[in-house]
């Protein structure tokens, strides 16, 4: 018996096999061939249509089936994973009434901004524990104020995931950490935030009915089984955003744990027990999966939008063949990289900055010294030093963390990059070879509440190695201060330039 997994993400749609009693990963395939491209009407927007994820899921479910020779009728369960902070806006029909805005795009900035003005910091960070900032909510509104015409014919808004359910078992529906992450969550009342909706004028019958995040949430329809080559009926027993996901792949479900992931942009993701909200403007802080109105687990993300995309950019202008080979290159240059910084903040408004678009800076180029080299190992230190700048606020916002667990994803693959970090946080990281897709098969046995015998599952399958904080910490402390001292200036510059 197996389960299968959807991690519906905004490159590309994952799919794993797992098998259900040893947790063991059968399979993972990729939907689509090529990395899945975004729709960009004006700078800083970017949108995908829903129908097209469900497409690639239903390609990759029966390619799963087929290149593994399971039958439909072996699989126990589904579980979703998806892009965090979508909306998706559909009819009476079900039918999306637009393409999603998706979470990079920055249009509803400045509507969260206002919000957060007007409705005053400290109910917005005692209530919803986040400025309303740019997530789904504020997207909402922005269809409200700039399409009214689609507005008045919503019937439900959904998250990602939710509209994969919807496709898969007919039934609209989302969870308490969905609406949390949408800022829909008043975590004082343990209930809608009726009182911030009704200041963006949004409806309360637009919110989908809520389910557990383990439970059964639902059974794949007549046309779902038609469409996905899936058995009618198999039920959909989870479902979580990708950064709490990411977190429960890597077994991280307690106080003090953290979860790092280095993709197209890079998370630090720690659980607390507590409701402090003293950097709400810049961290994010979302009901984790097994959050319940008595049992208070808290994700803080601190999220770094320019963090593979920063490599991968690196790596197509540099001409290199892979990101083996920059790592080499990066070897051959000291901690520091000889003065050559790199702030990689080229993906849109940084929430960790206080929503300041920056831009990517590479610094200190001295044209006759430097390679291709300094700019590889300057990038690998800039990321990293980005991920520390975002766990340092966390810190101040009172996380103590234990213990750092990690995917083997490329970032973390680099020495230099899980080195940096390492020693600069002063904890070692584990690294797991597992992805979100692995996760989200396995969550679905967590409906029977055994998270004893889910981390074993992790540790017996995924554990690959870790890395200790280096003996040289002073060599790492001084470039990173000088990294933080330019980000500071550069900061500093626009705001003065803003004014």
């Amino acid at each position: 018996m197996y389960t299968i997994g959807f991690d519906i993400g905004s490159s590309s749609i994952k799919a794993a096999l797992v098998e259900k009693a040893t947790g063991k990963s059968i399979a993972v395939v990729s939907e689509p061939s090529v990395e899945m491209g975004m729709i960009a009407l004006q700078n800083g927007w970017a949108e995908q249509h829903p129908d097209d994820w469900w497409q690639h899921v239903c390609n990759a479910s029966k390619r799963l089936l087929k290149e593994n020779g399971v039958s439909p009728d072996s699989i126990t369960g589904i579980g979703i994973s998806y892009q965090m902070h979508g909306l998706v806006v559909v009819d009476d029909k079900g039918i999306p009434l637009r393409n999603s805005i998706i979470w990079c795009d920055s249009r509803a900035v400045t509507i969260g901004q206002k919000a957060f003005d007007e409705l005053g910091h400290n109910k917005c960070s005692e209530h919803l524990l986040n400025s309303p900032a740019n997530f789904t909510a504020s997207k909402l509104k922005w269809v409200k104020d700039n399409e009214p015409e689609i507005y008045a014919r919503i019937y439900k808004f959904m998250l990602p995931g939710d509209y994969i359910a919807y496709k898969l078992s007919g039934k609209i529906c989302s969870t308490i950490s969905g609406l949390s992450e949408g800022i829909f969550w008043d975590f004082k009342t343990n209930s809608i935030a009726n009182w911030f909706i009704e200041y963006y004028g949004i409806e309360e019958n637009l919110i989908p009915d809520l389910v557990d995040t383990f439970s059964d949430q639902g059974g794949i329809s007549e046309q779902g089984a038609k469409d996905s080559g899936l058995a009618i009926g198999t039920p959909i027993f989870y479902r979580a955003g990708d950064q709490p996901n990411n977190a429960l792949s890597l077994n991280v479900f307690n106080p003090g744990e953290v979860a790092a992931t280095g993709g197209t942009s890079g998370v630090m993701y720690a659980i607390t027990d507590s409701l402090s909200v003293k950097e709400s403007a810049r961290v994010n802080n979302f009901a984790h999966v097994n959050y319940t109105t008595n049992n208070t687990r808290i994700g803080k993300m601190a999220c770094i939008n320019g963090a593979g995309i920063m490599y991968r950019w690196l790596m197509n202008n540099l001409k290199v063949s892979s990101y083996e080979e920059m790592n080499e290159l990066a070897e051959s240059v000291p901690i520091g990289s000889d003065g050559v910084t790199v702030h990689p903040f080229g993906n849109g408004a940084e929430r960790v900055l206080n929503n300041k678009t920056l831009g990517t800076r590479m610094a200190n180029i001295n044209l006759n010294n430097h390679t291709k080299a300094h700019l590889c190992r300057a990038a690998l230190e800039g990321i990293a030093f980005s991920f520390v700048y975002g766990m340092e606020i966390m810190k101040s916002d009172g996380i103590v963390p234990k213990v750092i667990r990690a995917g083997n994803d490329n970032l973390f693959r680099s020495e230099i990059f899980s080195n940096t970090i390492s020693t600069l946080i002063g904890q070692e990281i584990e690294i797991y070879n597992t992805t979100g897709a692995i996760g989200a098969a396995r969550a679905c046995e967590l409906h029977h509440g055994d998270f004893d015998a889910f981390g074993k599952h992790i540790m017996n399958n995924d554990y690959v190695m870790g890395f200790k904080p280096s003996k040289k910490s002073s060599s790492y402390t001084l470039a990173y201060n000088k990294w933080k001292k330019e980000l500071e200036l550069m900061l500093e510059h626009l705001v003065n330039t803003d004014e």
